[in-house]
């Protein structure tokens, strides 16, 4: 079987992490955000993934050949020249799509974290017939999203209401699809959604249908639902691999701590925390909700809650970072410094306080 990621555009919701590195390479749960995707797609003999992308190829690219080896997966390529949007990159990528097996493919967006259930999906689509199966998610606001209104006894889709204004369902497209090869010949090879104009198309024909997803489900593409993400993601972890969580006095709640990270004496670390490789947490830190990314030197007495601390920054001694504070790539926080909200771009010394939530250049 073959995998379709779309992986799109410049994540600038996610700036100043994606000024680095992008968006899909961004650190979730100490490992890129993609290989989340790519590991479980592989689980259930996927022997193929293709990246649908148009930003810095060459990063990607030379980035997960690395992983193509660990894994034992074929890792590539199919370029946009110009934005395509969520359907156009099928047609693009369609020779590479295309094996004449009739097997579906997977397509997924490239920053949605869940528990990834693609064996039942393979399962269900099998079962029902149709041309194409997408995964949905129950959510408790459906008025800001595009809500799918299905049959509960057979899945079947029957159309798509987008923020609807008087209550049709509860249940959102949640980026997960499972598509037969036929689809690809309903699209063009130009910008095109596939949600609202090949869905709708397929789903009039009676051919489309959705798969409640068990578990959670979270798009980690903005700071605010990345940390929210994080903590569903170890509450899931909790629950299927315990063993993988940090365990003892200092620990609170799920922590997910890299085994060559060094903690010191003293801290309290939790709930919802995940500190990568090669961090240095210096005694009697405290962190919540918050990511620590590779290299990290967290000094004493700091105190870290709804964070993230991108690659190889550090945050001085006594120092307060708080209220969804982005430090990007190699940003130095001075000791007894202050951060309510603060988004600092990479290789950036702060040495006064940040007060309100502003972005710092």
């Amino acid at each position: 079987m073959k995998a379709l990621i779309l992986v799109g555009g410049f994540g600038t919701r996610l700036r100043p992490l994606t000024l680095s590195f992008p968006k899909p390479l961004v650190d979730f749960a100490n490992k890129p955000m993609i290989l989340h995707q790519i590991e479980a797609l592989k689980d259930v003999g996927v022997t193929e993934v293709i990246l649908a992308i148009n930003y810095r190829p060459e990063v990607m690219i030379s980035f997960l050949e690395d992983f193509e080896d660990k894994l034992g997966i074929k890792i590539t390529c199919s370029q946009e020249t110009e934005p395509l949007g969520t359907a156009g990159p099928l047609a693009l990528a369609r020779d590479k799509l295309i094996d004449g097996s009739g097997e579906p493919f997977f397509v997924l967006n490239s920053d949605v974290i869940s528990e990834y259930p693609f064996a039942e999906l393979i399962q269900f689509h099998k079962s029902h017939g149709g041309k194409a199966t997408i995964m949905v998610t129950k959510v408790d606001e459906p008025s800001k999203y595009g809500v799918v209104v299905m049959d509960e006894g057979s899945g079947r889709v029957d159309k798509f209401v987008e923020k609807p204004k008087v209550f049709v369902g509860n249940k959102i497209n949640a980026g997960i699809y499972l598509l037969d090869p036929s689809v690809l010949d309903r699209i063009e090879l130009r910008p095109t959604s596939i949600e609202k104009e090949v869905f709708p198309n397929i789903a009039a024909e009676k051919q489309l249908y959705a798969m409640v997803l068990p578990g959670f489900w979270m798009d980690i593409g903005q700071p605010k639902d990345y940390i929210t993400g994080l903590r569903l993601y170890l509450d899931s972890l909790r629950k299927k691999a315990s063993t993988k969580l940090a365990a003892g006095s200092h620990i609170v709640g799920n922590v997910l701590i890299h085994e060559n990270a060094v903690i010191g004496e003293g801290c309290l670390i939790g709930p919802d925390v995940a500190v990568g490789p090669g961090c240095v947490i210096e005694s009697g830190v405290r962190l919540s909700s918050c990511t620590v990314m590779r290299g990290v030197r967290i000094k004493k007495h700091a105190c870290v809650s709804n964070s993230i601390i991108g690659w190889h920054s550090t945050v001085g001694q006594w120092a307060r970072i708080e209220n969804m504070t982005i430090l990007g790539e190699d940003v130095h926080i001075s000791d007894e410094v202050y951060s309510n909200g603060g988004v600092v771009l990479p290789h950036k010394e702060i040495k006064s306080s940040i007060l309100k939530p502003e972005i710092v250049m």
